[in-house]
């Protein structure tokens, strides 16, 4: 994963019928819509509650990898120049263009696409409005401190374990997660490759226990957004290995591992920044020097165009799909990738 693999959360509408209509009439929408933006087109629709108002006034969290988004391009301009007297000990890190110009063009396509721009604003709605019923039925009524700021960073890392663990093993999840893993490549603009496809996937689904629990909506994705931030630094091979943090922390190594397709390595590694996660369920590997790190899928793409990146396994799925008994047809949309392994 990576940081702009998150979907901005909404302010819910009173009624979720009439939020899908005003969806389904927007016309196109050149970024993903901000809280600012769609707090304005509710409030013209009639549709936003001065409580949910309030709210959002101060809730700009999915704001913050926009804000950290020069960091990252200084720490990739740094890869690059690095790269340009180095790069002979790397042959898979250096920056192609063809594979840079990809990357930046999924990412663009994730932040928003006109011919997905009315189903991305009512899904959007729909989940801000799940949320906000969800937490009306919280199990406890947590104060954010310290202690409590903590166990949501550790539940939410779990969490991110459990998606990114079931985006290798359900095909409906691998379908937008192979975006991030097509590139035979390795450097940190590897971590913009993304697929607009997220919330069409789910992702979301993976937050609710937090909120059940009693954590705030805002706290969550923030937490979220702050460990996506944090994982586009492991998206490199000029970091060698990091001595005692390997054994708590996800890092470049271990990411190596995670983006290799050599059966050795394959289908490991899933930590989103603690690496215990692994350990504890019998998905760690380490990486070892003696069998350098293969990237890419097991079934290589061989295309840059941003569009066949982004829909060749939902294509490849829903055409075995097609004409099968429901049964069937359920086993190749939400069993296990097709081929060998995920890739």
């Amino acid at each position: 994963m990576a940081p702009s693999s998150m979907l901005a959360f909404f302010t819910p509408p009173d009624h979720l019928p009439g939020a899908f209509l005003f969806a389904a009439s927007c016309h196109r929408v050149v970024t993903t819509p901000t809280s600012k933006d769609v707090n304005e087109i509710l409030n013209s629709s009639g549709m936003l509650t001065s409580n949910w108002s309030n709210r959002m006034a101060h809730m700009d969290v999915q704001l913050l990898l926009l804000y950290l988004s020069p960091l990252f391009l200084v720490f990739i301009g740094w890869e690059m120049l690095y790269l340009r007297k180095h790069g002979a000990a790397y042959p898979t890190a250096g920056y192609q263009w063809k594979d840079l110009f990809a990357n930046a063009t999924l990412a663009l396509m994730h932040q928003g696409g006109d011919a997905l721009a009315a189903i991305a604003i009512a899904i959007a709605i729909a989940i801000a409005y799940l949320y906000d019923t969800l937490w009306g039925w919280r199990l406890f009524d947590i104060e954010l401190n310290l202690w409590s700021l903590l166990l949501l960073f550790l539940l939410q890392d779990l969490c991110y374990w459990l998606f990114h663990f079931a985006s290798h093993h359900v095909r409906w999840l691998w379908a937008y997660h192979v975006v991030h893993h097509s590139s035979e490549r390795l450097n940190l603009s590897t971590a913009f490759r993304q697929s607009l496809m997220y919330p069409v996937s789910g992702m979301w689904l993976f937050w609710i226990p937090m909120i059940l629990i009693g954590f705030p909506p805002e706290a969550v994705v923030a937490t979220v957004l702050l460990s996506l931030g944090f994982q586009f630094f492991v998206h490199t091979q000029v970091v060698g290995k990091l001595g005692k943090l390997e054994w708590i922390f996800n890092t470049p190594s271990h990411h190596r591992v995670h983006h290799a397709s050599n059966a050795r390595y394959i289908d490991r590694n899933f930590a989103g920044v603690l690496i215990i996660w692994d350990r504890l369920f019998g998905t760690f590997v380490e990486e070892d020097l003696g069998e350098p790190c293969r990237f890419g899928i097991t079934k290589p793409i061989h295309s840059f165009n941003p569009l066949t990146l982004t829909f060749h396994e939902w294509r490849d799925m829903l055409q075995e799909a097609r004409g099968l008994p429901w049964r069937q047809k359920l086993a190749v949309l939400f069993g296990k990738p097709a081929g060998p392994t995920s890739g």
